[in-house]
């Protein structure tokens, strides 16, 4: 089983580096293709932008309902208000997100704090400065009707991975957490072609984003089972985080102060009317269908703040608990601190 696994993570490899080179292509270049990070920021004596600046947001995937406060405050002119001309850029995968950032062609990204933590780990220079979603997305996906209750009941089934490394761990760790046995699961890998291969009955689980993927079965007609992993064993980490590099939030922090202020007014704004945000959510993107994002916003709304105090907050506590569990699951090298993965410092005063 194993061996088969090994297979699979070659072959996903194999697909990764095509699809990175295909970014590198499409967004290489001169900066000016991806809109280019920010530079020579003009602030005022009170540390604001003293002038329109533009400025590139490189999102984690294609837009989707958890973006929904962004749209929002696109639309309601928050950034502009604060001096920003932002562009948002949909990736081509997320190695697209981590390259642009680091090579400072952008200067914000999204991804999940997961990816942004394996890149503080092999030594890059970026951190977290604002949280969109205080818990995380991944999990494994099953019908209801097939009667999974929990990871024990996989053992013997067949459970679809994308291929990346961290799969493996989330479906390990939401197994052994049942007191099952892993190397009982019958693992392949499928891209993310999850929804379609468990509607057509050919797997009976797997790994992806519930308030996302599972939705999407959920709304064609098949309720779901959702083993979300911070329920089954894994750390309650931030899912999904805004990042820059370490130099570009030291050199120009009026840039990422009001980015974050009016991120924050975004998504403050949707946590109290979704309805509005995804109005200009769908505005924005006519090419979503609106029952999914709907029923998606539905989903990843408690997310946006959960147990925070306040949106956009980074939990030390919780930052160490993904130190540790990646460290057990030889997803990191050696252990992290919650000052490496970044911190909410540049979050408005609320």
């Amino acid at each position: 089983m194993r061996q088969k696994r090994t297979l699979g993570r070659l072959l996903a490899l194999a697909v990764a580096l095509l699809a990175l080179a295909t970014a590198l292509a499409a967004c290489g270049g001169s900066d000016d293709d991806a809109g280019g990070a920010a530079s020579d920021v003009s602030t005022t004596d009170s540390g604001q932008l003293a002038e329109t600046t533009r400025a590139t947001l490189v999102l984690d995937f294609v837009p989707n309902a958890v973006h929904a406060g962004i749209y929002r405050a696109l639309a309601a002119g928050y950034y502009r208000r604060r001096n920003i001309d932002l562009k948002v850029i949909q990736p081509t995968s997320t190695a697209d997100t981590l390259r642009l950032i680091n090579a400072g062609k952008a200067d914000f990204g999204l991804a999940d704090g997961l990816d942004v933590a394996n890149q503080i780990d092999r030594g890059l220079d970026i951190e977290a400065f604002l949280a969109i979603v205080q818990k995380p997305l991944g999990g494994v996906i099953t019908l209801a009707s097939d009667g999974i209750a929990s990871g024990r009941d996989l053992e013997g089934k067949t459970v679809g991975i994308t291929g990346v490394p961290s799969d493996d761990a989330v479906l390990d760790t939401i197994v052994e957490h049942a007191g099952g046995d892993p190397g009982k699961v019958k693992v392949v890998t499928i891209g993310f072609n999850g929804v379609q291969n468990l509607e057509s009955g050919k797997i009976a689980g797997f790994t992806g984003y519930w308030p996302a993927d599972g939705v999407q079965v959920q709304v064609d007609g098949k309720p779901t089972r959702d083993l979300k992993l911070d329920e089954n064993g894994g750390p309650a980490y931030p899912g999904l985080v805004a990042f820059s590099t370490t130099r570009h939030i030291a050199e120009d922090p009026a840039l990422i102060r009001a980015f974050a202020a009016a991120t924050v007014e975004g998504y403050e704004d949707t946590i109290r009317d979704p309805a509005t945000s995804l109005r200009d959510l769908l505005a924005q993107n006519e090419s979503l269908r609106a029952t999914i994002a709907r029923a998606q916003l539905d989903a990843y709304e408690p997310l946006f703040q959960g147990d925070a105090a306040r949106f956009g907050a980074i939990d030390a506590s919780a930052i160490d608990d993904l130190s540790a569990w990646m460290v057990e699951r030889r997803l990191a090298r050696a252990p992290f601190t919650a000052a490496d993965f970044g911190g909410d410092s540049y979050l408005p005063a609320g």
